[in-house]
């Protein structure tokens, strides 16, 4: 959903409530927990180092589990103060281009592990793309701490198909955004 102005409160919350009561657009929900991503999609792999140690590892989880890789790549996340949980229902809020676009995704699973700690979201009706993106922390044997993003995704909204390569830039740049978020979430 595009806007040229941030929608009011109302409006958005009008949108959250019609999300929670939605479906996934695509048949593959958890397809990002396996190595073989659907076909017919865009597929999507980056890692990262974020940092090293323990205390690394605790603060990259803790931001993740706060949405901080979405907030501090400039998304607002409503509503305000969600934590990452499976089946939390939110809007991403994504301001590119001069317009705003309104993203409904859904958490279809989470893992926590002692060395690992990995959930995705899922998109909704009204979310400009069909597909999922995993969000992944973990700790090495060699004590490193990786950050790994994973998604499948086509487009679909008609404005985000005529404007494919625009919209694939900003993909790219959200995505460093994610990674930098993450880094100085660890760095605090």
């Amino acid at each position: 959903m595009l806007f040229v102005r941030r929608p009011s409160d109302d409006v958005l919350d009008r949108l959250l409530d019609q999300a929670r009561d939605a479906e996934p657009t695509y048949a593959e929900v958890g397809a990002t927990l396996g190595d073989d991503l659907p076909t017919s999609y865009r597929h999507d792999l980056d890692e990262a180092s974020i940092g090293t140690g323990q205390e690394a590892f605790g603060l990259a989880v803790a931001a993740l589990r706060r949405w901080q890789a979405q907030i501090g790549a400039g998304i607002d996340v409503i509503p305000r103060g969600a934590t990452v949980a499976e089946g939390e229902t939110v809007l991403l809020l994504i301001r590119a281009a001069g317009l705003w676009t309104v993203a409904p995704c859904r958490v279809v699973y989470t893992v926590a592990e002692p060395e690992l700690f990995r959930f995705a979201y899922a998109t909704l009706p009204g979310h400009p793309e069909q597909g999922e993106a995993s969000f992944a922390v973990s700790r090495t044997a060699e004590d490193d701490v990786l950050l790994r993003l994973a998604s499948f995704s086509r487009p679909v909204d008609p404005l985000a198909r005529l404007a494919k390569p625009l919209t694939r830039r900003i993909q790219r740049r959200v995505t460093l955004r994610y990674v930098e978020a993450l880094r100085k979430a660890v760095t605090l």
